[in-house]
């Protein structure tokens, strides 16, 4: 098996170095991410400049561009054969619920679930980011048990992984996305030439955080497992958009 592996936090990572390890234990891997931290950068391609590909001592691909950069170079142009498999992370810091929309984790994973390749995000859920191989061992065994099985269609999956020694977590919890409250405001502040400046603010709170969200999960110290699509349409809305289109 053939595992391409990207992130968000840059090639320097802890997570991604830790998650690299272990994949390696069991799969043939190549490392292909950012050249510095883009955590927030979503699906975004880099399209007004070239990009280039440079190797690290430790032999991991960096790109002076995306995670999504990251994961279409190496399978569109970088790769002679494509991977069985793409794994993003392992992030410092949940990607639960509306986080999803922003995730550089996410995208690289969802790149490759776009161009035809099985994906999943690997996230680690806290802020202390103590236990990497918790998240990494989990990876791991997601991968193996996709070894076993037979899929007729790739999948996109977001995985949550609670901050604690392997032997306490809870199990595994299929889940939906929950949802955040409103973001916080934007931090206003003068730098040093006495401009004004702002920060973006703090994500919101858990707000539908219920029995079945990938947030409950989390809180239970179970891992959370999200299929995702990418299909944005508003199926429930067509017909009042027809109705209001028509009437005008």
């Amino acid at each position: 098996m053939r595992i391409l592996i990207s992130n968000d936090d840059g090639y320097f990572a802890p997570g991604l170095a830790c998650l690299a390890e272990h994949l390696a234990k069991i799969a043939e891997i190549i490392v292909v991410a950012p050249e510095r931290d883009r955590s927030g950068a979503s699906n975004s391609l880099t399209l007004d400049r070239p990009l280039k590909l440079s190797r690290s001592d430790n032999g991991f691909y960096y790109v002076n561009g995306t995670p999504t950069d990251c994961v279409h170079l190496a399978v569109t142009g970088m790769l002679d054969q494509q991977p069985d498999m793409v794994v993003s992370g392992i992030n410092s810091g949940a990607n639960m619920g509306d986080d999803t929309v922003y995730s550089g984790t996410v995208a690289a994973a969802t790149e490759g679930f776009l161009l035809g390749i099985p994906s999943i995000a690997v996230s680690m859920a806290s802020k202390e980011f103590a236990n990497y191989e918790t998240a990494a061992r989990v990876a791991a065994d997601l991968v193996q048990r996709f070894a076993r099985q037979k899929h007729s269609l790739p999948w996109l999956l977001n995985v949550n992984v609670p901050d604690v020694p392997y032997d306490q977590l809870q199990g595994i919890a299929v889940t939906r996305l929950g949802k955040r409250h409103r973001a916080e405001p934007v931090v206003k502040a003068s730098n040093p030439h006495g401009e004004t400046v702002y920060w973006v603010g703090a994500a919101g709170k858990a707000q539908d955080a219920g029995e079945g969200t990938d947030f409950h999960a989390v809180a239970q110290q179970r891992v959370s497992i999200t299929p995702l699509q990418i299909d944005l349409t508003q199926y429930n809305q067509l017909d009042a958009v027809r109705g209001w289109i028509e009437q005008t």
